[in-house]
Parts: C-alpha cells; sequence; structure tokens
C-alpha cells in the first residue's frame, strides 16, 4: 500500500537525535527567551492565571467539574502559546521581539483553528469523561478538594481514584504525542495539520524516553504553578511555552524548507 500523503510530507521533516537530558536545556533556553522578552510571557501566564481562577470561581462547589475541567485547559494549552513561539522564532532570529510579534502570530489560519478544534475536543471530551467518572461511581458527592481527596484519593475500598489518573493519561499520552511539536512547526512551515501530527508522533517514537521526561517536567511544573494558588502559573507558562519552540526546533530539522510566511 503507498504511504499516504501527509506522511509523505512529514518525511521531508528529519528528527534529529538527542541525549535524555536535553528536555533541561529547553527549560534553561526557555528561561533566557522569558527573561530577554518579559512582557508577552508574563501577560500570557497572567491570562491563564486568570482562566485558572475563572474555573474555580465557577466550579467551586462541584470539584468533580473542577478536576476535569483543569486538566482539560492542559490540553489545549499548547495552542495558546503559539504567541509566545513566535517571540522565540523571533529572538532566535536576532528580530523584533515583542508584543506586536506575539499577536501577529494569531493572524487567521485555518490549519491552527482546525488543530484548536481537535484539542479543544479532546478537553471537552476529557471534561465529560471525568465529570461523568467520579460523579457515577464516587459513593459520596465530590463538591470540595477536600472532598476528592476523602472520597476518591484516600479510598482504601475504591479504586477510583486510579482508574481515572489511568483514564487521563490514556488521553493525555495521544494528545501530548501529537502536540509535542505540532503547533510550533505549524506556526513556522507551510505544513499540513495530519503531516504535523505525524512528525510529532515519529518524534516521540524516536525519542520515548526523553519525551517522557520533557512529559514529566511539563506536568510536574504545571502542578507546582497550580499549587502557588495559580500565581505561580504567571511565570512557569511563559516558560514552558518558550522552552517548548526550543524543543521544537532541537528535535525536528527543517533544512532547506520553505518557511511560513
Amino acid at each position: 500500500m503507498p504511504d499516504s500523503p501527509a506522511l509523505i510530507e512529514s518525511r521531508r521533516f528529519g528528527v534529529r537525535a538527542i541525549p535524555l537530558l536535553r528536555p533541561l536545556g529547553w527549560l534553561a533556553r526557555g528561561w533566557q527567551d522569558l527573561m530577554r522578552c518579559p512582557l508577552p510571557g508574563l501577560l500570557h501566564g497572567l491570562a491563564a492565571a486568570l482562566v485558572g481562577a475563572a474555573l474555580i470561581w465557577l466550579a467551586h462547589d462541584r470539584f468533580w467539574l473542577l478536576s476535569g475541567a483543569f486538566t482539560g485547559f492542559l490540553l489545549v494549552a499548547p495552542l495558546l502559546a503559539t504567541g509566545l513561539y513566535a517571540i522565540s522564532r523571533a529572538l532566535e532570529r536576532g528580530e523584533r521581539a515583542d508584543l506586536s510579534v506575539a499577536l501577529a502570530a494569531w493572524r487567521p489560519d485555518g490549519r491552527l483553528m482546525v488543530f484548536g478544534l481537535l484539542l479543544a475536543f479532546a478537553g471537552t471530551g476529557w471534561v465529560l469523561t471525568s465529570a461523568s467518572l467520579i460523579t457515577g461511581f464516587a459513593p459520596f458527592p465530590v463538591r470540595s478538594p477536600l472532598d476528592f481527596l476523602r472520597v476518591v484519593v484516600l479510598n482504601e475500598n475504591s479504586h477510583l481514584f486510579e482508574t481515572w489518573l489511568a483514564m487521563g493519561a490514556l488521553l493525555a499520552a495521544p494528545v501530548f504525542a501529537s502536540s509535542v511539536v505540532a503547533i510550533p512547526l505549524l506556526l513556522d512551515r507551510p505544513v499540513g495539520v495530519l503531516a504535523a501530527v505525524l512528525t510529532s508522533w515519529r518524534v516521540v517514537q524516536a525519542h520515548p524516553l526523553p519525551m517522557a521526561l520533557w512529559a514529566a517536567l511539563l506536568m510536574g511544573l504545571t502542578v507546582l504553578g497550580m499549587l502557588s494558588c495559580l500565581l505561580g502559573l504567571v511565570v512557569i507558562a511563559p516558560w514552558l511555552a518558550h522552552a517548548s519552540w526550543h524543543a521544537y526546533r532541537d528535535l525536528v530539522s527543517t533544512v532547506g524548507l520553505a518557511e511560513q510566511t
């Protein structure tokens, strides 16, 4: 059977070899970008924190919904960082990097819209799945973080928490594999959505251990930002966004291929 056009297009992009601990270098370079051009990043982080606060306000007495909404928001977060990828690209090229560059990255682009819809569907699916699981199988109502801790996490007579984590991982893993370099690639090169997703999967397949470390760092730092009453997200969200651009640049070879105009 001949290869699909999307797979042929994906193979135009090489996958570079990286050592296991290279994700730590992405964090270092991401931090440098944030310090060199802080305003767009901090505004992005503030927006992320405000969205988190809005979720808490809307679902403060329905933690079964809040837990799913937060994790669903994390699924679409890579797309929301598009402007910061543009900032890192400009810094890399020695070009002007300011808020206008970040805003210009949000020009209408059907490919990013399609990818955003796919992530939104995944996020919505997880919110509904999480809510159904917690409300349907928890032995008592879950209305607060303390209820979730007592009724779901520490319940020795139930495997609900383990099931909730497993289902979340089952959804998050393919979303991560599909998007880890796809969105920066869509911003940077005139490539189709499916080809970008296939390139992302090729990256994960070629480097399972470094990418597992990268996923753990992304999740761990994000959780740390949430545990700081969301204030940490003001810095952590843009830091991870800039670092994700450097992950793309380290992992995907675009030598000789046209840039996105």
